[in-house]
């Protein structure tokens, strides 16, 4: 299963005026990163990014300005997404945007079933709480002290790590052979030798007393041939 934790940084909070300027994306295989990522900065043309955006990611008007507009950069992003569902934390509020780019440029938008939402998925499994993706960096041990403002595609490392956690964590490592397998041919898997069993130099005494073993004698002797333990008595 090909899964893209994603996340963008916008110039506001209000996607029919508001505009992408930053998308970031981190491929996961069968909830493994394959390495294959996303990142791309992107010009909202007149549109100035609001104070508030800027104290929380710090992407200014003047960096932008040379940066490509969604128009050109729609179909790389697209590709790289095609055939994955797309992952995010607070799913509606990234695809809010994602969808009024597309809806700007004459593209379908992307349909809801190939939307999970991590934070919808935190809810139900931490319904105390708190949710936030430093929460649940916090709560799954995540490093993520080098997080000093919001940016794409670091949100978007973080928030895959967070995600393999909530789906097993390191248990998930049970299928990357298999998915290694399905996507660069056979892997070699070192042999283990975890120590070889040595034979007891006298055998255990017997837990049965002599009452027990008398009880149990005649017990099979009442049963006369159709007594199972006849057969292991022979054989020994």
């Amino acid at each position: 299963m090909r899964e893209i934790i994603f996340d963008t940084e916008t110039t506001g909070l209000e996607n029919k005026s508001d505009r992408i300027i930053e998308i970031g994306g981190v491929e996961l295989f069968n909830h493994f990163p394959t390495g294959n990522t996303l990142h791309i900065y992107i010009s909202p043309g007149d549109k100035k990014v609001h104070p508030d955006a800027l104290a929380v990611h710090g992407i200014t008007d003047e960096f932008l300005k040379d940066k490509p507009p969604f128009a050109d950069v729609a179909q790389q992003i697209l590709e790289f997404f095609e055939g994955a569902k797309w992952v995010a934390h607070n799913a509606n509020f990234d695809m809010g945007f994602i969808n009024a780019e597309l809806e700007r440029i004459g593209l379908p938008p992307i349909p809801q079933d190939q939307v999970i939402d991590t934070l919808a998925l935190a809810r139900r499994k931490h319904p105390m709480g708190p949710n936030s993706l430093d929460a649940l960096c916090r709560r799954y041990g995540i490093d993520n002290t080098h997080r000093t403002k919001h940016g794409a595609l670091l949100d978007s490392e973080l928030l895959a790590e967070v995600y393999i956690e909530m789906n097993g964590g390191r248990q998930a490592a049970l299928g990357l052979v298999g998915s290694e397998q399905a996507k660069s041919g056979p892997v070699e898997v070192e042999e283990v030798v975890v120590g070889e069993i040595a034979a007891r130099p006298n055998a255990l005494p017997s837990r049965l007393s002599e009452a027990e073993a008398a009880a149990h004698a005649s017990m099979i002797a009442s049963l006369k041939d159709k007594a199972i333990w006849l057969k292991y008595r022979d054989a020994d």
